[in-house]
């Protein structure tokens, strides 16, 4: 590995830890009694704010990718997230009123910055589609060891232990992970340092004005959630739609670029069916952290040799089996579908994860029984989201930088995760709340089913999706080959 990757590396594994720890405990801090240390809210309500920070975190990925892309740099980006995510930690362990709210925007703007950078940076440095998509594939395997110890870590502590005690955990790794960027800066030489196209003066002046209109929103929005005024509903509301305003003019702005062509727009148009795709796709898979959660909590049995296993545990299902099948998958997937690789990966993703869904309806029908449904069910579907993972991460990630010239790398990358973040809003949002009153097994079922569908149709289409993301001849000259390269 060179320096720079074994860098980044390590830093999306700290990250990870951060991000699936608070994934494991949120929903159970969130739903805890408050003479616990919890926020005593439903179960419904405890989802909707799970669902209102991952939505944040990824609408806000736009944002992110543009600031490394045009004023910070990938590398200072990545700094600066890791040290706003350790801060929102720290916020989250504090016990004062409003603390949870405005550490969980805090996070979110830490991920924001973090994730849509690092993805851009090691898209940058790779030098084609199948350099990128194999490292991409082997950071993503290797971050699943933080993922899988994550849960234990942080779900025991904050369960067992104190939920302030957990976040701390996450502050003081978030805190490493800017600290090893720091440490390891000589071996990028240079790269990532300075954005790729910087702003001219006419757009630093305009930015300047966003900028503080949007300090004053996000300041009127932690004084609220400081002094009660702003509740759980209330954020809720106001992040789904800044979600749904951001992804509509964030891909309106990109599709409009001054600098971009007739066949980049084209290929952008096409795209939308793999942005749409991929939010249906982690619409289920974000559903693990809240709807999941409280099934594992409320439904199944979790005895095991006289030891009530914690419901946050069983979300390790998930890294683990991603590590156990990745070698497989890794032989497997490069000879599969080599003409229609996107959209091959994109169907067998929708369907295994529509049938994970499926089982589980096998499993609430169970579960309304005398007895509690057995963990094996929730086992099998938390298996078939980690080979989806596999499969359609990889995949869809690295397409990104296919589908525009590299100077639009970050801003591509982040509308990925704006879609994503339509999805996990919607999955841990409306949809985890319509999973209590909607009898579990038909919520089940029509969810699995709509994803099976999806994954049908791509794969009927993938001959024609493929054809129109068939690269052409650049409209924007080419950037200059990393110093890294």
């Amino acid at each position: 590995m060179p320096a720079w990757y074994r860098s980044l590396f390590v830093a999306d594994a700290l990250e990870r830890f951060g991000y699936y720890g608070m994934h494991a405990v949120l929903v159970l801090f969130a739903a805890g009694a408050r003479a616990d240390g919890g926020l005593g809210l439903s179960i419904g309500d405890a989802a909707a704010l799970f669902g209102m920070w991952v939505s944040l975190m990824f609408a806000l990925s736009l944002l992110g990718g543009w600031l490394g892309d045009r004023v910070l740099g990938q590398r200072p980006a990545l700094i600066g997230g890791s040290m706003l995510s350790a801060a929102g930690y720290a916020m989250l362990a504090c016990p004062w009123p409003g603390a949870a709210l405005t550490g969980l925007a805090v996070v979110a703007v830490g991920g924001a910055l973090f994730k849509p950078n690092h993805q851009a940076l090691v898209n940058t440095l790779l030098p084609d589609q199948a350099a990128r998509e194999s490292g991409i594939s082997l950071m993503y395997v290797g971050t699943q060891f933080s993922a899988l110890v994550a849960p234990l870590v942080t779900g025991f502590v904050g369960e067992r232990v104190d939920w302030q005690l957990g976040f701390g955990l996450g502050a003081a790794v978030m805190a490493a992970c800017g600290v090893w960027l720091l440490v390891t800066a000589p071996g990028f030489d240079g790269a990532g340092t300075s954005p790729r196209r910087p702003l001219d003066e006419a757009e630093r002046r305009r930015v300047g004005v966003w900028a503080a209109v949007g300090g004053l929103l996000v300041a009127a929005l932690v004084a609220g959630a400081v002094t009660g005024r702003v509740g759980v509903l209330g954020g809720v509301a106001v992040v789904g739609l800044v979600s749904l305003l951001l992804t509509v003019g964030g891909y309106v702005w990109l599709h409009r670029d001054p600098l971009l062509g007739a066949a980049d727009r084209r290929r952008l148009r096409v795209f939308l069916l793999v942005f749409l795709g991929t939010t249906l796709f982690w619409m289920i898979i974000a559903q693990a952290g809240s709807v999941l959660t409280a099934f594992a909590r409320d439904e199944v049995d979790r005895q095991f040799g006289g030891f009530l296993v914690p419901a946050s545990w069983l979300q390790a299902v998930t890294p683990l089996g991603l590590l156990v099948f990745a070698p497989v998958l890794a032989s497997v997937l490069p000879r599969y579908g080599r003409r229609h690789a996107l959209a091959g990966r994109l169907a067998t993703g929708l369907a295994l994860v529509g049938a994970g869904f499926l089982l589980m309806a096998v499993a609430a029908v169970t579960a309304a029984g005398p007895a509690r449904a057995s963990a094996g069910w929730l086992v099998a579907c938390y298996l078939c989201n980690a080979v989806g993972e596999i499969v359609v991460a990889a995949a869809s990630i690295a397409a990104c930088a296919e589908v525009l010239p590299m100077a639009f790398l970050g801003r591509v990358m982040g509308m990925y995760w704006l879609f994503a973040a339509i999805g996990g809003g919607v999955g841990n949002g409306a949809l985890a709340r319509l999973s209590t009153t909607v009898p579990l097994p038909r919520y089940f079922a029509v969810l699995g089913g709509l994803a099976v569908a999806a994954g049908i149709a791509f794969h009927l289409g993938r001959r024609r999706l493929s054809a129109a993301l068939a690269p052409e001849p650049a409209t924007v000259a080419a950037d200059p080959a990393p110093a890294a390269g």
